[in-house]
Order: structure tokens, then C-alpha cells, then sequence
């Protein structure tokens, strides 16, 4: 099963990016996400690993398969009978602005039956996922916790 969106965002790709890559803070905003927490420090690349808790989903520990800094990173999670793999590409559009594609494929021998039963929330947290991600990136980085004074 594949599932895919797109959405046009009104940044430049390397804001986009900046949103996208800490994914530590996709919960602040997306509700297609409870928590995500790495596994690992440094920079998101090939081998990192982190576990993703969604709700009405069992969590998954997600592992990069592929990376290029600024323009996509792919990972994928195994479950019984399931092979989950998520893409997330940014390309420059015109105008300062950014064309993302967010793309979920589900393989291995239970997949039809996980999209018969979970295709429609599939296609609603890519959804949540795409315009979260396009608010996020054109409000700028989140402002830094400063602490008390």
C-alpha cells in the first residue's frame, strides 16, 4: 500500500528542513504524533534511529535508510508482517517557496489487511503531518525557551 501528499509551503527549502528534521518536535505541531524520541544525538542521518508513539497506532522505533541534509530523509520501521517506510522530500519551488511530498508504503504479508482497517487514518496523519508542517515552517522557528529570570 502506498500513500502520499503534497503540499506547498510559502519558506525556503532550508526552513523547511529545520522544521522537518527535528523530529523530537513534530508532537508541538502535528496531533498525528504523541512523541518522538531519539535514540541517539547529533544530526538526523543514515542509522538514526528513533521511537515514534502515534495515537490509535503501537509505537514503532523508526531507523533512516536514506538521508540528504536540506532535501529528504527516508525511514522505515518493521512490525509483525509489516514493513513500514516513510519518505519526506522537500524540493525549491519558486518565490522562496517549497514543494513537500510526504509518502508512507506498507509491504510484507499483513499490509492489505493493515490498510483495509488503518487506510483512512493513514491518509488523515499524512494530511496532519503535510499542513502541520507547511504552518510550522511558515511561522518561522519556534521560539527558544529561555527560562525564568
Amino acid at each position: 500500500m502506498r500513500y502520499e501528499v503534497d503540499v506547498q509551503v510559502a519558506a525556503e527549502p532550508e526552513a523547511v528542513w529545520a522544521t522537518l528534521a527535528d523530529v523530537e518536535k513534530w508532537p508541538e505541531w502535528t496531533s498525528s504524533t504523541t512523541s518522538v524520541t531519539r535514540l541517539e544525538t547529533g544530526p538526523l542521518a543514515v542509522g538514526s534511529t528513533a521511537r515514534v508513539v502515534q495515537p490509535r497506532l503501537r509505537p514503532a522505533v523508526y531507523t533512516v535508510t536514506a538521508c540528504e541534509p536540506g532535501k529528504s530523509f527516508t525511514w522505515a520501521a518493521k512490525a509483525p508482517g509489516v514493513k513500514t517506510v516513510a519518505g519526506h522530500y522537500i524540493e525549491p519551488g519558486e518565490d522562496g517557496r517549497s514543494a513537500v511530498r510526504l509518502v508512507l508504503e506498507q509491504s510484507g504479508l499483513l499490509s492489505a489487511f493493515v490498510g483495509l482497517f488503518a487506510g483512512g487514518l493513514i491518509r488523515r496523519y499524512l494530511a496532519l503531518e503535510a499542513e502541520g508542517l507547511r504552518q510550522r515552517s511558515e511561522s518561522g522557528p519556534a521560539p527558544v525557551d529561555q527560562g525564568t529570570v
